[in-house]
């Protein structure tokens, strides 16, 4: 047998070699438990005052989540959205975003580091330990696991230490308060916005493409003009959310060839004006055809007839296109004698 196959005896155990729990008995097993090394108390553990600063501490801890919480939600009201600093060393930044980051922060990292200080200096720490045994527990099991449950909870000082008990509910309940605050980014209520447009009783029909107001002369049969209201600016930081409701398609039709009453009382000389929006999805209008006056949405093919109240010919829009009653005003332009009669656009909460 040469030199490498014989085992040095120097890597055996030997037969009192201690281990954690002090001399073990040489044994062939090696994986036999070590054992357990004997519970050292801790300084809170035999010094009440060391026990009350900790208990000061993990509340202040708390304490300070609370206020932490506070901030944040004042950081929410107080800072615009739009305002930039500079931070050394991060940059420029926003300062809302940088003020809301450190205050949830603080308020979460306190939580956690409270409830850590608490366990490690004044809840239990010492070592239970349990044969293994059976996944389906017995019912003398059952009652040990309840005994030590409230043996620790007891230990704990959860109901003796009523300043961490408070000031822990304080943290957790005002933490929550940030996720609901931030529930306003979602945009104001609606209110009736959606409802309405900025077509109003003496507003001018603007033409979109020069933007000098409509005359009737200026509308001919077989021609779609597209008009908005007088007072849209182009480069208003509103134009896109108020031409999404206000848009208008203007076609001249013989008036013997409408076939709505109303349409046609609603009309001026032949000149009808309907919205432009889509009544499934909300994709503009732009085809027409002339001999038929058939408008046709080109996402998804939804058909309205113009002559007939723009009602739904083919295609999945559930409603005709609301029409905007127009006329002439002292300058002989077209102009809106009020705002639609149902809001523009695809259907929503049943147009209720």
């Amino acid at each position: 047998m040469s030199s490498q196959e014989i085992p040095e005896e120097k890597n055996l155990p030997s037969a009192q070699e201690p281990g954690h729990g002090g001399a073990v008995e040489r044994t062939d097993d090696p994986f036999a438990d070590p054992g357990l090394p004997a519970h050292q108390p801790r300084i809170q553990d035999i010094d009440e005052r060391a026990a009350k600063r900790s208990e000061r501490v993990v509340a202040f801890l708390f304490l300070l989540s609370m206020l932490a919480t506070v901030a944040f939600i004042a950081s929410f009201v107080a800072f615009p959205v739009d305002k930039i600093v500079y931070i050394w060393p991060i940059g420029h930044i926003s300062i809302l975003n940088f003020s809301l980051g450190v205050t949830l922060g603080i308020a979460l990292f306190c939580i956690g580091a409270g409830a850590v200080h608490w366990a490690r200096t004044l809840m239990s720490d010492v070592e239970m330990t349990d044969e293994r045994h059976p996944i389906a527990a017995t019912p003398e099991v059952k009652a040990k696991v309840l005994a030590d449950f409230a043996a620790g909870a007891s230990e704990s000082g959860f109901g003796r230490r009523k300043l961490i008990r408070n000031t822990m509910f304080g943290a957790l309940a005002f933490v929550p308060l940030s996720g609901v605050v931030l529930l306003r980014d979602l945009g104001p209520l609606p209110e009736k916005k959606l409802r309405t447009t900025l077509w109003a009783k003496g507003k001018q029909l603007i033409n979109m493409n020069t933007l000098e107001p409509l005359r009737p002369e200026d509308v001919v049969v077989g021609s779609l003009t597209f008009a908005m209201p007088e007072g849209l600016e182009e480069d208003s930081e509103e134009f896109q959310k108020e031409i999404a409701k206000a848009a208008l398609m203007i076609v001249r039709i013989q008036p013997e060839d409408i076939k709505d009453k109303r349409e046609l009382e609603w009309s001026h000389e032949g000149i009808v004006a309907y919205s432009k929006i889509c009544t499934h999805v909300g994709c503009p209008i732009s085809l027409y055809e002339q001999q038929t006056h058939h408008v046709l949405c080109p996402c998804h093919q939804s058909t309205f007839d113009l002559s007939d109240g723009a009602r739904v010919l083919f295609g999945p829009a559930g409603h005709a296109l609301p029409q905007l009653r127009i006329g002439v005003n002292g300058e002989g332009n077209l102009e809106a004698l009020g705002d639609f009669e149902e809001p523009v656009g695809p259907a929503f909460w049943e147009r209720g």
